[in-house]
């Protein structure tokens, strides 16, 4: 039998064919507006984000799929998103983790918001909530890392530091994730959404949100 833990990590590898790498999650608006011009600007940034903005909802939503209704949960996470490009992010992703997942593994997935569809796979394929959820944030964490160091730009060296300044808070909120109920969901990021909406009118862009 295949570690599960083997499995999460094809799951929320770069290589998993969901096309995070064409997204910012308003990223590139803040470069470009010179919000973030610098490795720490850079880790502040993505720390907010999973401390404050859709990393800790994502957790959230990821857990209580895991045990909860999919559809209504994957509801929920499209009326959260603050602007359309962040709605057609999860969508799109959500969208292909579901078709690959459901096509390698021959389970019953479907189109889902990407965190909900995480969680339901995890369910459905057995493996453990906390390293799921961990490897998600982390994933999620590193592709805006990976982002910003496009952006900036930046060295790799630079953004390697980052991802790895930032594991911990992956485990911690990933934790706290699992204790959480939807009670606990939502954030307070402003200049994150307002960067995600400003996005859409950008007049040259490298990412789709």
């Amino acid at each position: 039998m295949t570690d599960p833990h083997l499995t999460l990590h094809q799951l929320f590898s770069p290589a998993f064919p969901v096309g995070a790498f064409a997204y910012s999650h308003g990223l590139e608006t803040a470069v470009q507006e010179g919000g973030v011009g610098d490795a720490a600007a850079l880790q502040a940034w993505v720390e907010t984000v999973l401390r404050h903005g859709a990393g800790w909802s994502d957790a959230v939503l990821m857990a209580q799929s895991m045990e909860g209704d999919p559809e209504a949960l994957s509801d929920l996470a499209l009326a959260l998103s603050p602007s359309s490009e962040r709605r057609l992010e999860t969508l799109l992703q959500g969208a292909a983790f579901a078709r690959t997942v459901a096509e390698v593994w021959g389970v019953d997935l479907p189109d889902l918001a990407y965190p909900v569809a995480a969680g339901r796979a995890a369910a459905l394929l057995d493996l453990p909530a906390d390293p799921a959820i961990r490897l998600y944030l982390h994933a999620f964490a590193a592709n805006l890392v990976g982002a910003g160091v496009r952006l900036v730009p930046l060295g790799q060296t630079d953004g390697q530091r980052i991802v790895s300044a930032l594991a911990p808070l992956c485990a911690q909120l990933a934790g706290a994730a699992l204790r959480a109920d939807l009670d606990d969901l939502g954030g307070f990021a402003p200049l994150v959404d307002i960067a995600s909406m400003r996005h859409e009118t950008l007049y040259s862009r490298l990412f789709r949100s």
